[in-house]
């Protein structure tokens, strides 16, 4: 009689980076701050690709992210040693390259590690022959295709997921370079490696995508810009966070002893709210049923994520594609004292004047702080009045500041600026989400000697969704006072493209019962002047005690491009909890008994 092999211990992976530009040393303090079997690595935003290829059109050699270089450079002896592994989306537009570079930076150090990279995600020069082949790479939110763009892409890169990934590391990779995969992908295929999954386990592969998901953006998962940050020791560098991943798909998140920060249900809750849209977690290799997530303190600094459901992928993937648009220009006015609203009606009124005529696409005043004429030092009666332009070179360029000039001494009493318009327009991206079949894409590991390796495409298969329950709501929330949203609830929020998510979670039982009865998708229209002409979603998640709100459009065409001041929404969580509502009073006074 044969038994199966027992399931091997959780795997921990540690994150050292959350974005391009992350805290340099944070590769060595996931190192050597405690046993790790892998650490990954999120470089790529979807603006980021826009700012590499900005340095690909400089040097052609470039087109990854080169902080990288610098966190493993001093490190490889020991990633050696311990033999840990290294799996890094900071390939970008060029894994090639950076793998290369790596293995020229082991070969002159002599240290023995073998570096893989992946590709298959630019589609760039197949664009033309894949809509001769009828793919249209509609727009996720207009459903426009690709043709009506007229923008020629300087980039186009398909969401990958983590079976290319799991061949380099089977193969025997140290080091796995990638280029545009799945932010959790990092995660996700050291799990299936670990673990030996198979490619139909959906639930295993859906929990190993939460886990991806919750530490892929760093310190936001040990206390950074969260909403009770007052409650978290030693924010001014909390410490990275790592998921063991055990074989059930389960994991609990952590993070090295004597580290800042901390894990506690509400980090984690944030990051798991963090730019998401609907119900369904859509990535290559599985689709995760968000609703089924469900959280457990287990110790100090760990939580545990149970119970995520999962089925089969969409047969499609995301490609993201970016173009140079045009141009663009800003400059800063402070307003002080009285009358600041009309002061800002002034100046704009001022630069519509002398702009008149010229090539202008978009001119935006946004007056920034309250108008509130109180007592107090200065500081305390000054706004600041933002002037952001878009069009063609000149006009935004020299035309621009010098309107800008002109109005010094012509305009409000104490007009100063903090910054001043640039002579030389700056090149803004836009931005295309289209859509391609994963068939079409042509997903490889390549080793050390050019073996390629193809990744195995997901089985074409569906499973019906199995709704999760829900409990009828009878409850009778009794008197209510005037108070922020904030003072029971906290908030994360984030972008996708040209829309915004705001998730809101309460802190108890009864909290949620408030939330999920009373913050209606209208009432978020009433409390946000700017969202009442978009279409706003809501979406539950019980399990979390959590609302889910998508603005569609709140961001035009996307962070790249957007004059909005808050271009990726990171702060409209913390708009909405500032905004003052009728609360029960029984929910207050409990929250105030446990401050």
């Amino acid at each position: 009689m044969t038994t199966s092999a027992p399931p091997r211990r959780p795997v921990r992976i540690a994150n050292c980076s959350g974005f391009y530009g992350d805290r340099l040393s944070a590769m060595a303090e996931v190192l050597r701050g405690g046993d790790v079997d892998v650490i990954t690595g999120d470089y790529l935003a979807e603006v980021t690709m826009l700012v590499l290829a900005k340095n690909r059109l400089k040097d052609p050699s470039s087109g990854y992210a080169r902080t990288f270089l610098t966190q493993i450079d001093p490190l490889l002896e020991e990633i050696a040693a311990r033999s840990v592994k290294i799996v890094v989306n900071a390939g970008g537009l060029n894994p090639a390259g950076l793998a290369a570079t790596v293995r020229d930076l082991c070969a002159k150090r002599q240290v023995m590690l073998n570096v893989a990279h992946v590709e298959g995600d630019d589609v760039l020069d197949r664009l033309d022959d894949l809509q001769a082949a009828g793919h249209r790479l509609e727009h996720l939110d207009t459903g426009k295709p690709l043709t009506d763009w007229g923008t020629p892409p300087l980039t186009a890169n398909a969401y990958l997921g983590a079976w290319g990934i799991v061949a380099a590391l089977k193969a025997g990779a140290d080091i796995v370079i990638c280029p545009r995969v799945t932010d959790a992908s990092v995660i996700v295929g050291p799990a299936i490696w670990w673990h030996d999954w198979a490619m139909d386990d959906w639930d295993r592969l859906a929990g190993a995508v939460v886990a991806g998901h919750i530490i892929e953006c760093g310190t936001q998962a040990t206390g950074g810009n969260y909403s009770g940050f007052a409650k978290i020791p030693d924010m001014i560098r909390p410490g990275f966070p790592l998921a063991e991943i055990d074989a059930d798909g389960s994991c609990v998140i952590t993070k090295h002893a004597g580290t800042g920060g901390a894990v506690t249900t509400g980090t984690v809750t944030a990051q798991l709210l963090y730019e998401i849209q609907g119900l369904d977690y859509l990535n290559p290799d599985v689709t995760v049923q968000l609703d089924t997530i469900r959280l457990e303190d287990c110790d100090d600094n760990c939580v545990r994520v149970i119970g995520t459901r999962g089925a089969p992928p969409p047969a499609t993937t995301k490609v993201a594609m970016t173009a140079l648009g045009g141009f663009e220009n800003s400059m800063m006015f402070v307003l002080t004292g009285l009358d600041r609203d009309k002061k800002a009606k002034l100046v704009e009124d001022g630069f519509r004047a002398l702009l008149q005529g010229a090539s202008i696409d978009e001119l935006r005043f946004d007056h920034i702080g309250g108008l509130s004429e109180a007592s107090g030092d200065q500081l305390g009666v000054t706004s600041l009045l933002r002037v952001s332009v878009k069009g063609a070179e000149h006009a935004v360029g020299r035309a621009f500041f010098d309107a800008s000039v002109e109005l010094g001494l012509a305009s409000y009493p104490g007009l100063f600026s903090l910054r001043t318009g640039s002579r030389a327009a700056n090149a803004y991206g836009v931005y295309w989400p289209g859509m391609l079949p994963q068939s079409v894409l042509e997903h490889e590991a390549v080793l050390a000697d050019g073996t390629r390796i193809a990744a195995p495409q997901p089985p074409a298969t569906s499973l019906p969704r199995e709704p999760v329950a829900k409990t009828p709501s009878d409850a009778v929330f009794g008197a209510t006072r005037a108070a922020a949203l904030g003072e029971l609830f906290d908030a994360r929020s984030g972008d996708k493209g040209g829309n915004a998510n705001v998730g809101l979670w309460a802190r108890d039982d009864a909290g949620y019962r408030w939330l999920e009865a009373e913050l209606t998708p209208d009432v978020i229209r009433e409390l946000l002047p700017e969202t009442r002409e978009l279409i706003i979603e809501r979406h539950d998640l019980p399990n979390l005690r959590a609302v889910n709100f998508v603005v569609r459009g709140l961001l035009g065409g996307g962070a790249t491009e957007t004059l909005r001041f808050d271009s990726q929404a990171k702060a409209l969580g913390e708009y909405v909890r500032s905004k003052v509502v009728e609360l029960p009073v029984a929910l207050l006074s409990r929250n105030a008994a446990t401050l």
